[in-house]
């Protein structure tokens, strides 16, 4: 892949931090500098964006010794490298944690996957870079076949508390109350991992996630799982997902401007192409997509 991150806290950007006055100081080699320029002094003087990440594959995936990869360490890179700043990713325990995290200022930026809502633009500034469906994985040879999501009727969910999949899943649990088949119990869990585990141990019938993560678990676990996708008729719909910043911080117009230049130099597509993300691309990056003009 494009990086891999090291460590909780790691760096995965090549350019050193600037020094003495930020707004005097050249972008490091390889940086636009116009974008380098629109960063806040703060960003600019410290030479670093600090990001929260949580486990979740395939956009953070926590290696033994710490490492990180994915989806999300891929777009961190491209993003240190035009905008001339290290990157530094911290390894949080829930979505929670990240939002929080943020608002008590020891992270400055968070990619998600996020549901962009009018709710959230209160407090955060998002730019929109891929939409999902949500799929439900289900362990090989569990004792209660499913073979669609309607088989889900029921039964019982694990799910990221807080995430975009826990609505989703409410929207199927209604589908099936309207058609007579009993409503889904979902059960809240920290990260993938948790709802992957409590799928395999009975728990639950099967792990919401969103489309992307469910392609990542059965191509990397070949013949260990399957997964059905809820439909429109079922209540899914194509969410928006984005990266998250607070509003007080001043750091969102200058992630779009950087995100519309991995657009414009193809870095976008490239990285979406490598993790098999295509049919959930966006024309554009879009700002605060949750918030009416």
């Amino acid at each position: 892949m494009l990086a891999a991150l090291a460590a909780s806290t790691l760096l995965v950007s090549g350019c050193g931090a600037t020094t003495g006055d930020a707004s005097d100081s050249a972008p490091p080699p390889g940086a636009n500098p116009a974008l380098h320029a629109a960063l806040p002094d703060s960003i600019k003087e410290a030479g670093v964006i600090r990001f929260a990440g949580d486990s979740h594959p395939p956009y953070r995936t926590v290696g033994a010794d710490g490492s990180i990869t994915g989806i999300d360490a891929d777009f961190q890179e491209a993003l240190g490298r035009v905008l001339g700043v290290r990157i530094e990713t911290s390894v949080v325990d829930s979505l929670p944690a990240a939002l929080q995290g943020m608002l008590a200022g020891r992270y400055d930026a968070f990619n998600g996957p996020v549901k962009v809502t009018a709710e959230r633009e209160r407090q955060f500034d998002t730019v929109t870079w891929m939409t999902t469906r949500t799929s439900y994985v289900v362990p090989a040879g569990a004792p209660t076949p499913i073979g669609s999501t309607d088989d889900l009727c029921g039964r019982r969910v694990a799910v990221i508390t807080a995430s975009v999949v826990e609505e989703q899943l409410r929207g199927l649990s209604a589908y099936c109350e309207r058609t007579g088949r009993g409503a889904v119990e979902s059960i809240g869990l920290a990260d993938t991992n948790a709802t992957l585990l409590a799928a395999q141990a009975g728990r639950a019938e099967a792990a919401g996630m969103t489309q992307a993560a469910a392609i990542d678990v059965t191509t990397q676990q070949q013949g260990s799982y399957t997964y059905v996708t809820q439909t429109e008729e079922q209540g899914a719909t194509a969410d928006k997902l984005a990266l998250f910043v607070p509003k007080d911080g001043g750091l969102g117009p200058a992630m779009q401007d950087a995100f519309e230049e991995l657009f414009r130099d193809g870095t976008y597509q490239q990285i979406m192409q490598e993790w098999g993300l295509t049919d959930v691309t966006v024309p554009a990056p879009e700002y605060n997509a949750g918030t009416a003009p």
